[in-house]
Formats: structure tokens, sequence, C-alpha cells
């Protein structure tokens, strides 16, 4: 496990600092995003580039691919949702 504490950002409605391209549509910057926590803590100690098939993780993946900005490789990654959607959104995302 990367991170033994809880996210500061834990439980807070934080905002998106980045437009979220997820698919054909668009979640547009400002959004209020719900933090669960980090991801390597709700996973229990996955690296987000190690979870084959996790819906979360493979979006991720696929819209940081084509982002128009970009994000570190590594696990400094949140878990939490829009709306009753989980998502993972890197710490630099977050406004």
């Amino acid at each position: 496990m990367v991170h033994d504490k809880i996210s500061e950002l834990a439980r807070q409605d934080v905002a998106l600092r980045y437009d979220l391209k997820v698919g054909g549509a668009t979640i547009p910057a400002g959004t209020k995003f719900r933090v669960e926590d980090w991801w390597d803590r709700v996973s229990g100690g996955t690296s987000w580039m190690r979870c084959e098939g996790n819906p979360a993780c493979l979006i991720y993946a696929m819209r940081t691919g084509f982002a128009d900005y970009s994000v570190p490789l590594d696990d400094e990654m949140l878990y939490g949702k829009i709306g009753c959607m989980g998502y993972l959104v890197h710490i630099s995302e977050i406004a």
C-alpha cells in the first residue's frame, strides 16, 4: 500500500481542475467530485496500473491517454464519485 493514512480530502466534495473526457461525454471543470480515499486504500493496496478489468481504472487509463494536459504516471490517485459513478482522479486534477 502506498498511502498508510486516509487522504485529507476523504469524505469531501472537491472541484475538478480540468474537463474530463469520458467516452463521448465531457465532465466539465468545476464539477464536484466526492472523494472516498486514495485508490490504493480503497482497493486494498493495489496500484491503479495493475487493476485488470476494473472499470474505474480502465476509464482513467483511456481518458488520460487522450487528455489535453499531462498527468503523472504514479499512484497519487483518488477514488470518488460524480453522481453515482465511481472515478479515479489524479491529485493534480483537483482544483
